[in-house]
């Protein structure tokens, strides 16, 4: 038998039909294609696992109680410092009322002090010296009453003015005395607990 020339075309569809032909199973093959949908199946099981996804929930969860905690504490911490200013105003509140609560008292009592003094000052010689001694002893009394309490007077002869606690009637010229300085005291002022009740009226030395 001899063999035939084969020409270029020929080996072509020779070529061609032994391709298109079905081609036998293999049984020892993996790299079907259900095959490889298998493992890539397997695969994405094995990367999202129940476990998995339950600890990503979990994870979750844990951070939203952190956050959710640390605000909790926040307003905590706010809370508490509010509580606390709210109770040292009102523990202000009520020093400043219980200290000044007599502030309207004393201011009604005064003049009864600065008319004992007066009454002192007017004295004459021929006054008894026992009546003298009475009307000095009911007014120390008086002043050591108000000082139990916390007031305190002011009588700034000879010191320099000052207009938080002295009202200046008026200014004299004095070349003894530096400027500013209080000659006189015309009525006595008077604190409570460091609080201005009444200022001390006075008359103020200027430059000559």
């Amino acid at each position: 038998m001899t063999n035939k020339p084969h020409n270029p075309k020929d080996e072509e569809l020779e070529r061609a039909e032994r391709e298109g032909e079905p081609q036998p199973f293999d049984a020892d093959n993996t790299n079907t294609l259900e095959d490889i949908e298998g493992v890539l199946q397997a695969d994405d099981e094995e990367t999202l696992s129940p476990s998995d996804q339950e600890a990503d929930v979990l994870a979750g969860r844990v951070a939203e109680l952190e956050q959710e905690l640390a605000e909790a504490k926040d307003q905590q911490v706010r809370a508490a410092a509010e509580a606390q200013n709210a109770r040292r105003r009102a523990e202000q509140d009520a020093d400043k009322a219980k200290k000044f609560a007599l502030e309207k008292f004393v201011k009604e009592l005064l003049p009864v002090v600065d008319s004992l003094e007066k009454g002192l000052e007017s004295m004459s010689e021929d006054v008894s010296e026992t009546h003298r001694e009475g009307v000095s002893m009911t007014l120390k009394m008086q002043l050591d009453v108000l000082s139990k309490f916390g007031v305190e007077q002011i009588d700034p002869h000879g010191e320099p003015f000052d207009p938080q606690y002295h009202e200046a009637m008026t200014q004299v010229a004095n070349p003894e005395m530096d400027p500013n300085t209080v000659m006189e005291v015309m009525q006595k002022g008077y604190t409570l607990n460091g609080r201005l009740v009444r200022p001390a009226m006075v008359v103020v030395s200027k430059q000559a």
